[in-house]
């Protein structure tokens, strides 16, 4: 049968042809990722390897750094910038800079020191309440830009402004950043939900505003981009608003690591952009990507986490393993993996697997003799298993499996791989 004949998808009769979107990805792992309160900052080597896993997933940019913040980010900023350069990669490197030159400086050495360009992200808070606490006045933050953006573009730099807080500033004070920020030269404005305020509603009201009443009436070239964090939980789908409403580029982290409770995650959003067909790249890297950023940020990787976690294709439901183990028994792997999924687990370098709990049936407990090489129509160890399962607070592990059936007379183990 076709797909369409078994998957009705509501998610394909809505107003965007997700198939000929055209988004870009920009990483912000190196950077904003790293600024979590929890993170561990990995050695050069590592940062180098999630840089070619990012080449290799079709993310196009990445934020290398902040080398205004001291000696040891300008050398990170400076190795990573050598390792694009000499390695060729296809990645176009960005660096984040406060809106002061002295933040601009180390990026335009490091550029010119190298040999490639690197994107100035110039940032500024935008926010009536950042005002407030700051003490900052609209003519005082148009000062500030100004001198950062004109130096930078001077320099020979790509510029990207960024204002933060931009999902609570208001419009008026938008106009007049980005305006200008437009007339002195950058030519790629961000959309910052810097502490992730944004609902969907809100983020496609504010892409169209500034395209609208920002960029159109500018008559120049500006790209536009977004980057959410996850406060409100918001962050992925916030990224596909800001897709759906015409945004050039979206940003994103490894497991969404960052500021507090971190940004809106990079694997899940590519995951989502691969099954709504916007994203073409091959993405078999993704778990090295995942697994390599946990084990050396230091960000957990929990057993429920979407595709990458333990739980992620694993059932121990009657329910969901028969239906499962039906579909494998038609001889059909895309069936099997999509009965009782949404994301298809051969798809992500995973597979089905079942295990034998507390709500499971007795396919459990013969499908999971008949994978380790027991014989599953040994009623006696059928009946050994699903007892103890139905006696159990929890999944039974593959150890406890296996001794229970080495433990019933006549059992003949089979391989435990």
């Amino acid at each position: 049968m076709e797909e369409t004949d078994l998957i009705y998808d509501w998610n394909a009769s809505g107003d965007v042809d997700w198939s000929s979107v055209k988004v870009d990805l920009n990483d912000e792992t190196l950077r904003d990722g790293l600024q979590s309160p929890s993170a561990i900052d990995p050695d050069l080597e590592a940062k180098k390897r999630l840089l070619h896993l990012m080449a290799d997933l079709g993310i196009v940019a990445a934020d290398i750094g902040l080398p205004g913040a001291g000696p040891r980010a300008v050398e990170s900023v400076r190795a990573l910038a050598r390792e694009i350069a000499e390695q060729k990669l296809p990645i176009v490197p960005n660096c984040a800079a406060r809106t002061v030159i002295a933040d601009v400086k180390p990026i335009v050495e490091i550029s010119q020191e190298v040999g490639i360009p690197i994107e100035a992200a110039t940032f500024i808070g935008s926010s009536p309440i950042r005002q407030y606490a700051e003490d900052w006045t609209l003519h005082r933050m148009l000062k500030v830009s100004e001198e950062a953006v004109t130096f930078a573009v001077s320099e020979g730099l790509p510029v990207m402004y960024v204002t933060e807080d931009t999902t609570r500033a208001r419009p008026e004070t938008l106009k007049a950043l980005y305006g200008n920020a437009i007339q002195w030269g950058a030519r790629r404005l961000c959309l910052a939900d810097t502490v992730g305020h944004a609902i969907p509603s809100g983020v496609r009201r504010l892409v169209k505003f500034i395209r609208d009443e920002v960029i159109a009436p500018s008559g120049e070239d500006v790209k536009l981009d977004w980057h959410g964090h996850r406060d409100r939980g918001m962050g992925v789908i916030n990224c596909l608003a800001a897709i759906e409403a015409g945004v050039d580029r979206v940003h994103a982290t490894a497991l969404g690591v960052g500021e507090r409770v971190g940004n809106a995650e990079m694997d899940l959003l590519i995951v989502n952009l691969r099954l709504l067909g916007a994203h073409k790249h091959d993405v078999s890297a993704l778990r090295e990507y995942c697994e390599l950023a946990a084990s050396t940020i230091g960000v957990p990787l929990p057993a429920n986490y979407p595709v990458m976690g333990r739980d992620a294709f694993r059932t121990g439901t009657g329910v969901h393993a028969a239906a499962i183990i039906k579909a494998r028994r038609k001889g059909d792997t895309w069936l099997a993996d999509r009965v009782y999924s949404s994301v298809p687990a051969a798809s992500f370098g995973a597979r089905q697997r079942i295990d034998i709990s507390p709500v499971s049936g007795l396919s459990n407990v013969r499908w999971w003799l008949a994978e380790h090489g027991y014989d599953p129509t040994d009623e006696e160890l059928c009946k050994r298993l699903f007892e103890a399962a139905k006696g159990a607070d929890r999944v039974l592990s593959d150890e406890e499996c296996h001794r229970l059936v080495s433990n019933t007379s006549g059992a003949n183990p089979g391989s435990t791989a």
